[in-house]
């Protein structure tokens, strides 16, 4: 039942300290995450570490990642380029064979930011193929518009089509989750069946939503009033069973790994409250522990 794993992402500056912590809790994996940098950390000793901490567990480290702007490489995104270079060099380290973050977006529209994105990614890309690593775009917006944005272009599908387009390399995918479609109001089942069928997602994350369709039908989705909000698996509006089931189908082996700090309930001390539900439903949802068939 672990061709899909269930785990969460841990901080990559605190990792060693949390591992050890939640550990017992029951995932099966962690994804490592820098925010905008990886400058500081000595990566060798991090990849140490963290394999001596889960040695002798049945857990993988299933992704590494930079969270930031690769593309202008301005202000506190000068280093994120060069983040990028560092974890593709040290996933092997780290076990891992895949290093993720957002694209990056240059001032402008969506369409404004190809060039730019096919040149610093062509080349990470060929960088990632010498060492057998994969790149994978997490699917969030971060306030972004296909007008303008500072963050990531690689939040809306036809956004999808211009980036493989642009970038035809096989070890270049998504890091896909609902939670950021349905902040869109797009339905993420269809695309989810779409892009599973390619081979194009690499991971998910365990994020979920909650539409408050009453707001929307009320105020629509420009008024005062909030109408959508992250969730953690378990309490938003997705069905989980189904989206494991498409990731079955289409052949998927890899994790799913729970992004909390976002569930306006289960936060603060609550935080590992919601993230142990989300494990155990998670779960449940992928079917339970693997029962033999009986012999004939």
């Amino acid at each position: 039942m672990k061709s899909i794993r269930i785990g969460t992402l841990v901080g990559g500056g605190t990792a060693d300290k949390v591992i050890p912590q939640i550990i017992p809790h029951g995932f099966e994996s962690f994804a490592l995450t820098f925010w905008q940098s990886t400058r500081g950390a000595d990566l060798g000793e991090l990849a140490k570490r963290v394999r001596e901490q889960i040695e002798g567990h049945d857990i993988t480290i299933s992704a590494i990642g930079v969270f930031g702007n690769p593309l202008t490489g301005t202000g506190d995104n000068a280093d994120t380029l060069a983040s990028w270079e560092r974890l593709i060099d040290a996933a092997e380290a780290f076990g891992t064979n895949l290093v993720n973050g957002f694209t990056g977006r240059m001032p402008g529209s969506i369409d404004q930011s190809m060039k730019r994105y096919a040149e610093v990614f062509g080349e990470l890309a060929k960088r990632a193929e010498a060492r057998g690593v994969r790149l994978a775009f997490e699917n969030c917006d971060m306030g972004g518009t296909w007008k303008e944005g500072d963050w990531n272009i690689a939040h809306n599908p036809t956004a999808w089509e211009m980036m493989f387009n642009a970038l035809p390399a096989d070890n270049v995918g998504l890091q896909w989750e609902p939670c950021h479609q349905m902040v869109s109001l797009i339905d993420p089942i269809p695309q989810l069946r779409k892009w599973a069928g390619s081979g194009k997602i690499f991971n998910v994350h365990g994020k979920d939503a909650t539409i408050a369709w009453d707001v929307v039908k009320e105020y629509g989705i420009h008024g005062p009033r909030e109408f959508v909000w992250h969730r953690t698996p378990g309490f938003g509006d997705s069905n989980w069973t189904d989206i494991i089931s498409i990731l079955r189908q289409a052949g998927y082996v890899g994790s799913i790994d729970i992004e909390g700090w976002h569930d306006p309930v289960y936060r603060d001390e609550l935080e590992m409250t919601g993230q142990v539900h989300a494990l155990n439903y998670l779960k449940r949802c992928r079917g339970g522990d693997f029962v033999p068939n009986p012999v004939e």
